[in-house]
């Protein structure tokens, strides 16, 4: 199905206008969807990946391209399947039929027009939430239009200072507009609500991911994010930098230390908030999904 929004792009925060059925803008992505890979996904937060897995659906793209991405063979080249509207409900519903604990969309921004289209088709035989897995990096408009389809939202708050921002993600803006959009995001999904199985049905989980030498950055967004309401939200403070992702322009070139995180975690921990927090073995590779296969 087309959609004029892809002729002149604004549905992420950088509004570039590209014309994408003739070029692409920043994020990579045609004017029609790209899906790397689909999968039962056991590696994210307890609450979503269960027993069973989450019901991930990796998306080719990204409108931030961050210098330490470990998605980088995804994220910095559009691959993939380009299913239409209807074969991405077809996977929706697949994954849903295979057990997953819920639809796990990750990246999806790109494509959004077709993901809302592919949402209102598979939605009346859907009875698993839809998890939105974003950089943070959204407009309060995409936000709202997503709304009626996501049940929870897992946003980044990757940073507090836009210098940082700049540095690391070509976005200067992105500690504002991630602010924005994740206290609309809290507004609107109200806070986190769990089945009798643990699993999360509805909510708010923010991740940060802590990052070498950026401690204090880090403790910022703690703080930052406990100003809009402990209750409102849980925190999944990330320890799971591996510097082999950082490209060569990339000076982040260690892991996180143990003083680092720690230090983090107790800026969290006395800010009220609640979550999950990560070991130092999750720092691997081991973690990463293999893009090299589709399934």
């Amino acid at each position: 199905m087309p959609h004029d929004e892809y002729e002149n792009c604004k549905l992420c925060p950088r509004m570039c206008g590209a014309d994408r059925t003739k070029g692409r803008g920043y994020c990579g992505a045609p004017d029609s969807t790209r899906v790397a890979k689909v999968m039962l996904h056991m590696w994210e937060e307890p609450c979503i990946s269960g027993s069973a897995g989450s019901g991930a659906v990796f998306f080719s793209g990204c409108n931030l391209r961050c210098s330490y991405c470990q998605n980088r063979d995804i994220s910095f080249v559009t691959r993939g399947d380009a299913p239409t509207d209807e074969q991405l409900a077809e996977i929706f519903l697949s994954l849903q039929q295979r057990g997953a604990h819920n639809i796990d969309l990750i990246t999806a921004t790109p494509y959004l027009p077709s993901v809302i289209s592919a949402l209102k088709l598979a939605r009346p035989k859907l009875t698993v939430p839809v998890v939105y897995n974003t950089s943070g990096y959204e407009s309060e408009d995409a936000v709202r239009a997503l709304s009626p389809y996501v049940d929870v939202w897992l946003p980044d708050f990757k940073y507090a200072s836009s210098a940082l921002a700049a540095k690391y993600s070509h976005a200067a803006d992105y500690p504002a507009v991630a602010y924005a959009a994740i206290s609309l995001m809290a507004r609107l999904a109200g806070p986190p609500v769990f089945g009798d199985d643990g699993m999360i049905k509805r909510g708010v989980i923010v991740r940060h991911l802590v990052l070498p030498g950026h401690r204090d950055d880090s403790k910022a967004v703690m703080r930052l994010l406990a100003g809009l309401g402990t209750d409102r939200f849980l925190i999944s403070l990330m320890r799971q930098y591996t510097p082999q992702f950082a490209g060569e322009d990339c000076d982040l070139k260690r892991r996180v230390t143990t003083f680092e995180y720690e230090s983090v975690l107790e800026v969290a921990r006395v800010a009220g908030l609640n979550g999950y927090c990560q070991s130092a073995q999750s720092a691997t590779s081991a973690y990463t999904p293999d893009f090299s296969q589709k399934d």
